[in-house]
């Protein structure tokens, strides 16, 4: 009996050795990726999702979209019927919502876009980043061209959503959710490198039930 119970012990031991072995620790956070983040805010029915607004630049070189925890009806109402929401957070490193953590950050909040006609609505409130659901860096982009590709976020249900693999510069940022009821082709040819948003609406026309959710091209162009 001794001799069993000591086996016993002797392979707890040896797995909680084994499992401790297989954790290894994340690499320290990339500085470069720290500071004051630009993002819009978009929803499908009560939920609200947050999407970095794209640059070439660092520290906004990534596409990422998260899904947000939230019970203020104010702020579902804002982002719901708002043409266009978008927050300035206050300074943190993007590379820990890359790596998916749980988090608040504190944000100033606009109706429209903040660095162009935006009117400030909420200044300094709680958003609670609840779960990462795609994280895209802008490393080996492919050169500008007509074939466009997305990567497909699969939610509950059929529901779905498309984000555009932003390209080589001229290019343009497009998300939109997709209630699925068709095939969806996730890649196809358009008239010109950046269409016209309702040319790419037209694309998934026949998929199903559509929301789009956010379109931009001014912060892919080629300088004049």
């Amino acid at each position: 009996m001794k001799n069993i119970l000591l086996f016993v012990l002797l392979a707890i031991f040896s797995l909680g050795c084994f499992a401790k072995a297989e954790v290894k620790e994340l690499p320290p956070l990339d500085p470069s990726f720290m500071g004051s983040h630009n993002m819009t805010l978009v929803s499908h029915s009560s939920t609200i999702y947050a999407a970095v607004m794209t640059s070439y630049n660092r520290p906004s070189n990534v596409q990422l979209l998260y899904k947000i925890e939230n019970k203020d009806l104010a702020l579902l109402q804002t982002v719901r019927d708002g043409q266009l929401t978008t927050i300035k957070t206050k300074p943190f490193n993007l590379q820990r919502l890359m790596r998916g953590e749980k988090m608040v950050i504190m944000a100033d909040l606009y109706a429209g876009h903040l660095d162009r006609d935006g009117m400030l609505v909420y200044e300094n409130i709680p958003i609670t980043f609840a779960k990462k659901l795609y994280v895209r860096e802008l490393d080996e982009l492919k050169e500008s061209s007509s074939l466009q590709e997305y990567d497909v976020v699969n939610l509950k249900k059929s529901y779905k959503i498309y984000i555009h693999k932003i390209q080589q510069k001229p290019s343009f940022s497009h998300i939109l959710h997709i209630d699925v009821e068709a095939g969806c082709l996730p890649r196809f040819r358009t008239t010109s490198a950046v269409p016209k948003e309702i040319e790419l609406q037209y694309k998934f026309l026949n998929c199903g039930t559509m929301k789009p959710m956010y379109f931009e091209t001014e912060d892919f162009k080629i300088p004049d």
